[in-house]
């Protein structure tokens, strides 16, 4: 995998409401954007609101950095007469509620859903991804939804809104920075993740503490003034990279908890 530089996303305005994709509760869409592409729209108006937004950025941000095929992420504005047209009474209320800055991510049109049935991982890629989710605590990457396309023949990673889920009420955060995540034994491909020990050695390298500064830092500063236990939205900022700072520093248990949970799946 090839290390990427971490830039800010461009931001963009949407023009067109395409379709919605029902298949999530945060109920995305297919929109299009003043530059002609086509994009799946995270709105902040969603029934998890930024804190989505925020995962789906900061996870994204940091695969891309260590090296996945993930697709273009951007900021995407929404003005508040955009939803006045849309007859459908539940979209309308969802985009009246999303004026501002949202999130979306590049279309990857024609992609195949991953199945793991179907399609195979090498160990390498398996152990990589698994670190990622471990890191992010990532329940979202199981045999029932992959969150993973294969487009142009290639493996993609998408959908990181569930991840760092410990935000949606900063309850004991500290202390399960440094925890094991029980759910990884429903990760799809923790059965092939045989490398994690030297996968860790590798992305340790390159996820960097000032890495996960300037990732985090990437968050919009209005996302982070929204239903917050914080005083200050920096306050909340440095959360962020203060729990996968400490995380990373007790990864070596982390790791070792997964295996210990793929060696009972295999």
């Amino acid at each position: 995998m090839t290390k990427r530089i971490t830039s800010q996303p461009r931001t963009v305005k949407v023009t067109r409401y395409v379709s919605p994709l029902r298949e999530g509760g945060s109920m995305p869409a297919i929109a299009e954007a003043d530059d002609d592409f086509l994009y799946v729209l995270k709105f902040r108006g969603a029934g998890q609101g930024v804190k989505a937004l925020i995962a789906e950025l900061i996870g994204g941000e940091i695969a891309r950095l260590l090296g996945f095929k993930i697709p273009e992420i951007v900021f995407a504005e929404l003005d508040e007469a955009f939803g006045r047209t849309e007859p459908d009474e539940e979209i309308q209320d969802l985009l009246k509620a999303s004026t501002g800055l949202n999130l979306g991510l590049h279309y990857l049109s024609g992609s195949i859903t991953y199945d793991p049935v179907v399609n195979t991982v090498d160990s390498l890629l398996a152990s990589q991804i698994v670190w990622l989710d471990l890191l992010l605590v990532n329940m979202d990457r199981t045999a029932r939804n992959t969150n993973m396309l294969y487009w142009h023949k290639e493996l993609w990673l998408i959908d990181h809104g569930a991840a760092l889920y410990f935000h949606h009420s900063w309850n004991n955060w500290e202390e399960m920075a440094k925890k094991p995540f029980k759910l990884i034994s429903d990760h799809v491909l923790l059965p092939l993740a045989a490398e994690l020990d030297q996968v860790d050695e590798d992305f340790q390298a390159v996820l960097t503490p000032e890495a996960i500064e300037n990732i985090v830092a990437l968050i919009p500063e209005e996302w982070l003034c929204y239903d917050t236990p914080f005083e200050h939205p920096e306050t909340h900022r440095d959360a962020y990279v203060s729990f996968l700072k400490t995380r990373l520093l007790n990864f070596e248990n982390i790791i070792k908890d997964a295996q210990h949970a793929r060696e009972i799946l295999i």
